[in-house]
């Protein structure tokens, strides 16, 4: 054993100097409380109590003009599985990400395998990191960065073959369908700072498999673009940001895409070292246009846990062809010191179009998130109350006198993020 040890280290050591060659880590087990986590619960359901863990073992390696990456997961539900089972039966071992990067020249160079794409702040590309599973794309990127010029062009291109005899039977048809799982995807990210203020353009296309009445039959492709901007300005004490995001051709189904938008407008106040103050507000619009056709604007794959509010009511699996939404928001943050933080969002919903009853109004939600820093660990934890109006009952399709009285959620979560070898 001794020998064998040596030996690893010694591996270890002869990479090191070869080349730059990383291990690091992640465990984060979180427990939640939920009592109206993502919908509104009936007053004689029994609220979910559960622990489950994320953990990571990351690898990298670079050399000369190329890098090597791979993430490996898995997300642990605390008793899933029966004693001494020889087997996980939640078959949630990953490869995370896995991927090469190789330099042209110092301005050009290419990314290649599943990794995370994540731009400006997340709103339709990020990496969902609130979600233990996490968000990933097997794609190419053609990446530029001069000063301060920044210009992606990625392309994805998605089969779900087992093997190449069945790949050969069934030709090209994509079967893994829901949450806007796309069988093609093209996109141009470009980003331009100056001194104060920043601003980006994003023009992205998917192409999602369509379907016979069968379920089985290829019936074409559905092509969705998706594109606008995010600007961003910050100026002493003062900072601003704002989205504007269109939505145009067919998702899902085929079906049609008319006026589809997202816009939000946020500014922030620094009054001290210790105290920073947020205003913003933001309207994504709903489905008022016939069969077959949609006004209702979905965010894709952005990080929408970070928005809406953090009971996640709106866009996270749900809410995806629905009345839009108007979003008003405060919020204030914390610093107590260089270890402990406080951050308070209060959300006001209702509506972008109004319910079948003509009511708008949807509720307001309290969120509440406490974090502490530990020598090499942090621990956070949060709080969240939904205080709903008469129109989420009619949303959510339950009747309030058999509603619980109380909507809330609550959570702690370890982050232990270990550099193994550096």
């Amino acid at each position: 054993m001794k020998t064998k040890l040596t030996l690893l280290l010694l591996l270890f050591i002869s990479i090191k100097t070869m080349a730059q060659f990383t291990i690091d880590g992640e465990f984060r087990p979180r427990t939640e409380y939920r009592h109206g986590y993502g919908t509104l619960i009936a007053k004689d359901a029994e609220p979910g109590y559960g622990i489950s863990t994320r953990a990571r073992l990351n690898f990298g390696y670079k050399k000369d003009k190329y890098q090597f990456y791979m993430s490996i997961q898995d997300v642990l539900v605390w008793g899933e599985n029966r004693q001494i089972l020889p087997k996980d039966l939640n078959n949630s071992f990953a490869v995370f990400q896995v991927w090469a990067k190789f330099d042209f020249n110092e301005t050009w160079n290419t990314k290649i395998g599943r990794q995370v794409l994540s731009y400006d702040d997340q709103r339709i590309m990020g990496g969902l990191d609130w979600a233990q599973q996490g968000r990933n794309h097997d794609a190419i990127l053609i990446k530029h960065k001069k000063d301060d010029f920044l210009l992606d062009l990625g392309f994805a291109y998605n089969q779900d073959y087992d093997n190449i005899s069945g790949f050969q039977s069934v030709g090209n048809t994509y079967n893994t369908t829901g949450f806007f799982s796309y069988k093609t995807m093209l996109y141009g990210y470009l980003k331009k700072t100056w001194n104060s203020f920043s601003g980006s353009l994003l023009l992205l296309n998917n192409g999602f498999q369509n379907f016979a009445e069968d379920g089985v039959t290829q019936d074409g492709i559905s092509n969705l673009q998706t594109f606008g901007t995010h600007l961003n300005w910050k100026k002493g004490k003062f900072g601003a940001n704002s989205n504007l995001f269109l939505q145009t051709g067919e998702r899902q189904g085929a079906i049609k895409i008319k006026g589809a938008y997202l816009a939000s407008l946020d500014l922030s106040f620094k009054v001290t070292e210790k105290i920073g103050l947020g205003l913003g507000a933001e309207m994504i619009s709903g489905n008022d246009a016939g069969e077959g056709e949609t006004g209702a604007f979905f965010p894709l794959y952005g990080t929408n846990h970070k928005f809406n509010g953090f009971m996640d009511y709106f866009y996270v699996g749900n809410h995806a062809n629905s009345i839009g939404l108007v979003d008003l928001h405060i919020g204030a943050n914390f610093t107590f010191n260089e270890k402990s933080s406080l951050f308070v969002k209060l959300l006001n919903f209702s509506g972008e179009q109004a319910l079948p009853s003509g009511e708008k109004s949807l509720g307001t939600e309290l969120d509440l998130v406490y974090t502490h820093k530990f020598k090499g660990f942090l621990i956070k934890g949060g709080y969240s109350h939904m205080f709903a109006s008469d129109g989420m009952y009619e949303l959510k399709g339950l009747d309030k006198d058999l509603a619980a009285s109380t909507q809330n959620w609550a959570w702690v979560m370890l982050v232990l993020k270990p550099k193994i070898l550096n």
